[in-house]
């Protein structure tokens, strides 16, 4: 369970980003747990992740997680093709950078793998506490769209690429738990705009 400061912070994120959410980006926590947050990224325009078929954009999900305590290990409550943000004990993130996997094949990450960014757990020591879900998405997605070498990324051409984009909106409408969160988005045959496309 949430402790309270990190349900109010959680709460207020929350209502940014449905406010005012990021470019490419769509973001909630799982009704039952604040702590639990799922997200869909789309790929921007001169990106090998925009376009296809008269399609605009396609959407790309991730997983994150975070440690349950202070020394622990990442641990995830459950893997699934959506984003989990989890914070370690209900906590607000202070000390305890997520771990974050992508599950959606993308050619740029390996599905199930932790991802080395500056804002995950293989670099505790550049965690800001300041970032936000808002912030943390906005770096994955610039990071996605660079070929920068990292532990969990994958090189790929842009072409496949393209074939990844184009397969991942099917691949996503298909599950269960993306049908549940994001249920607006999940018509396998018509895929509909985020509410900021940039």
């Amino acid at each position: 369970m949430a402790s309270k400061q990190a349900q109010k912070r959680l709460m207020k994120e929350h209502a940014e980003i449905t406010k005012s959410p990021p470019p490419f980006i769509i973001a909630r926590p799982k009704e039952t747990n604040i702590l639990e947050w799922h997200y869909i990224l789309r790929g921007p325009p001169d990106t090998p992740y925009f376009g296809g078929e008269c399609k605009p954009s396609f959407p790309f999900i991730f997983h994150i997680l975070c440690a349950d305590n202070k020394n622990g290990p990442p641990h995830p409550l459950f893997f699934l093709p959506g984003l989990l943000y989890r914070l370690g004990n209900g906590d607000i993130p202070s000390r305890i950078p997520p771990g974050i996997v992508m599950m959606t094949p993308s050619g740029r990450f390996q599905p199930a793998y932790k991802i080395c960014t500056s804002m995950s757990d293989y670099h505790p020591d550049s965690w800001n506490p300041a970032w936000g879900v808002s912030s943390i998405l906005t770096g994955l997605l610039s990071f996605m769209v660079t070929d920068e070498v990292a532990t969990g990324a994958v090189s790929c051409s842009s072409a496949d690429r393209r074939h990844y984009a184009k397969a991942s909106h099917a691949h996503n409408a298909a599950n269960l738990t993306f049908k549940t969160i994001f249920p607006e988005y999940s018509n396998p045959a018509k895929m509909v705009d985020l509410p900021n496309m940039g």
